[in-house]
């Protein structure tokens, strides 16, 4: 496979593996391109049919709601993995810390005292209008003072390649499970390769969750009841919430098999009631309590936001959290880590133009074909307008939503994410790519080392999500220095 290293174009994009001036293999991916590059075409195939057993095996799918059908697929995945070197960890992993804690604070505070709003950082009308507030939850006491339990920051490189974040996902972040299930995929298959390179563990994320959830128990014993919440079998996401009960060793439960008496939630089991400390839910506010907020829900627990308000059980991650998951606040949270932390952002924001805000909605709607738009409250590239590939019919009918619903509305300058060597057919050519690290945030807060590499599969393509034609990458950190024991 040699000569398809040598035949890889860069194409003016900033590369992962290849610098830009003078295509050389950058340094941390100089033993993995030898490595693959040494392989055989069949070994390579053999290789490629041993992965997708794996996956097929294991069950690894997700579900794709836009073909009308709801149908199933096994999780697309590219084996040449992405590489990131333990010194631009370190920075992300500084960044990412930076964040979580802002955001949490910035929650905290619109729910309680509302300093941020009354110094005038964000606009009162900002949080007011946002889809996810929920004013009515204000006082209530969280424990570690946590919302955003569990974080998906969604990361790029630019065409400089500086990491910038995308946006973050701090209601029911997904995608955990295929890390993990991507790590032992490449363990099992190119075990050599694995260990030659000393890469950071990611398999103690199911651990670090439990202790997540544990440490933010209402009811203070040596071992709290903790459940997970699924809308069912028909989710696209139910192979995580299976594979996560499982790892964890905790009940998988949907809402039929909860009820609340006396302000406390308990769970129907073999030998009578138990009572439930923590909800490590995967179903949205609206559907959680059909007599509090959607009564035609059939997914939620009647009566639990009652136990809820009276600190009887915690939700992971509460309720309210979607304020900061608003692609419109998303825009102030350099301005949050200022103001919470006195600190400038160690991972920057990009540019990001409010429809709320009159100047840069006109400069919307003007400069829309040379813009990505996207709604505020939609995720896995849904609702969203990439103004360069996009018809002028497109773009009209963009525009008229935008006019019709400013808020509903921000727009980004077209980022040229940076490219990774992907193989395609049995070609290796550059791919689109982001990263989706994950953290954990309870009594202390945890960053995985790794996380999530999406791929845009189709060529030329900006958009990674799954549900759009994406696949994804392991993602293999380099630790600073060699490991203490054998690793798993």
């Amino acid at each position: 496979m040699k000569e398809q290293f040598e035949q890889y174009e860069v194409e003016g994009f900033f590369d992962e593996t290849f610098a830009r001036e003078d295509q050389s293999i950058r340094g941390m991916y100089r033993e993995t391109a030898e490595y693959f590059g040494n392989l055989s075409d069949d070994r390579m195939k053999s290789s490629l049919r041993s992965l997708e057993r794996t996956f097929l095996k294991q069950g690894v799918t997700f579900t794709v709601y836009s073909d009308g059908q709801g149908t199933e697929r096994i999780f697309p995945f590219d084996p040449f993995p992405r590489i990131i070197p333990a010194d631009e960890w370190a920075t992300i992993d500084q960044g990412l810390r930076q964040r979580i804690q802002a955001l949490n604070l910035f929650l905290k505070d619109i729910y309680s005292d509302r300093r941020i709003l009354k110094e005038g950082i964000v606009p009162e009308e900002l949080i007011k209008t946002s889809k996810h507030n929920r004013a009515e939850f204000a006082g209530v006491k969280l424990p570690h003072d946590t919302y955003i339990h569990i974080c998906g920051t969604d990361l790029i490189r630019d065409n400089d390649g500086r990491y910038c974040v995308l946006e973050d996902n701090g209601r029911c972040p997904s995608g955990v499970s295929y890390m993990l299930e991507n790590r032992l995929a490449m363990k099992r298959t190119f075990p050599d390769l694995y260990r030659k390179l000393n890469v950071e563990r990611v398999a103690d994320y199911p651990t670090e969750l439990l202790k997540t959830l544990r440490s933010v128990s209402p009811r203070q014993q040596d071992t709290p009841v903790c459940v997970l919440l699924t809308p069912g079998q028909y989710n696209s996401a139910y192979f995580e919430h299976t594979f996560l009960a499982q790892q964890m060793g905790i009940e998988i439960v949907e809402g039929r098999d909860l009820l609340v008496e006396n302000d406390r939630v308990y769970m129907h089991t073999t030998r009578g009631l138990v009572q439930v400390d923590v909800i490590y839910r995967r179903i949205d506010d609206d559907f959680l309590d059909p007599r509090f907020f959607r009564r035609d829900s059939i997914l939620g627990v009647p009566d639990l936001m009652r136990a809820y308000r009276a600190g009887n059980v915690t939700l992971v991650n509460a309720v309210g959290t979607g304020v900061a998951d608003d692609k419109a606040t998303y825009a102030y949270v350099p301005d949050m880590i200022r103001f919470y932390l006195s600190e400038e952002p160690v991972l920057p924001n990009i540019e990001t133009y409010l429809g709320s805000r009159p100047e840069e909605l006109t400069y919307m709607i003007e400069n829309m074909d040379n813009l990505v738009v996207k709604a505020v409250d939609e995720a896995g590239g849904y609702g969203m307008l990439i103004g360069p590939a996009a018809t002028k019919e497109q773009v009209a009918e963009f525009r008229d939503k935008v006019r019709a619903n400013p808020r509903g509305y921000i727009a980004q300058p077209v980022i040229s994410l940076s490219r990774h060597p992907t193989f395609c057919d049995g070609k290796l050519e550059g791919r689109h790519i982001d990263l989706r690290p994950f953290v954990l945030t309870g009594k202390e807060t945890v960053v995985i080392p790794g996380g999530l590499t999406r791929v845009a599969l189709r060529k030329g393509s900006l958009v990674v999500n799954s549900s759009q034609g994406g696949g994804s990458k392991d993602t293999w950190v380099l630790r600073a220095t060699p490991p203490v024991e054998t690793d798993r």
